[in-house]
């Protein structure tokens, strides 16, 4: 099952004056295992965001978690049938996008 993939392209201007810009993605991802976000799938999320060398997120409507932190996404309280989003903040971590997305798809090999 295919998902969107979306991309950002952010510019921002420091208070020193300093530019910078950066580059996220994000795909969208439906929480399909019976017992829905809880420790050990959120175990195994971690473990991959953990391979990322910037940041890596889930976000349930308006809230937003860090991937890496098991208790962050257990707070985001996802049962079965949840929609998320799954970001990352450079490009160069597409690997790790990609692999929690499948992980996810797949039902957390539950």
């Amino acid at each position: 099952m295919s998902k969107k993939v979306y991309y950002y392209s952010v510019k921002l201007q420091l208070r020193s004056g300093r530019r910078i810009s950066f580059k996220m993605i994000s795909k969208e991802a439906v929480i399909i295992n019976e017992l829905g976000l809880h420790a050990r799938s959120a175990a195994q999320i971690a473990k991959l965001a953990a391979r990322a060398r910037h940041g890596v997120w889930l976000v349930k409507g308006g809230e937003r978690a860090a991937a890496s932190s098991i208790i962050d996404l257990i707070a985001l309280e996802c049962p079965r049938g949840t929609k998320i989003a799954v970001i990352i903040d450079n490009p160069s971590d597409r690997d790790v996008l990609d692999a929690i997305s499948e992980l996810i798809e797949n039902g957390f090999g539950e």
